[in-house]
């Protein structure tokens, strides 16, 4: 799931191609490290952010976890708005329960929610 990737928490670690000396994740590990350096340093310039992150090690674990609190919803809609119609991956109606409706698009329901399968199912359990 993409926020496990962001938050460096996915479990799957990829194979090695021939002639590779990285997989494909920890070569996207060591990207996601790079992009959130950039961020560490500008939040924490004017010292107002160094008490949350100057301990975070190079991982940048809180960060990630932080950046992704703030984002998930704009990355969620950038996904489902842009998902093809046939995509199996989304609910065709919202509220499965006593009064279901269509989805507007892939986009969300009317109360805004996602209509994936997948919303907080841990990723062990997918």
């Amino acid at each position: 799931d993409i926020g496990d990737i962001i938050r460096g928490k996915d479990l799957y670690l990829g194979d090695k191609k021939k002639k590779q000396n990285e997989t494909e994740r920890e070569k996207l590990e060591q990207k996601l490290k790079e992009i959130f350096k950039k961020i560490h340093s500008e939040v924490t310039t004017n010292g107002e952010l160094q008490k949350r992150y100057g301990q975070d090690g190079q991982n940048f674990y809180q960060l990630r976890e932080d950046w992704w609190y703030a984002n998930r919803e704009t990355v969620w809609k950038a996904m489902t708005c842009e998902a093809p119609e046939s995509a199996s991956y989304f609910r065709k109606t919202c509220d499965g329960g006593e009064n279901p409706t269509a989805t507007q698009g892939n986009c969300k329901c009317i109360n805004g929610d996602v209509p994936t399968y997948f919303d907080y199912v841990p990723q062990y359990l997918r």
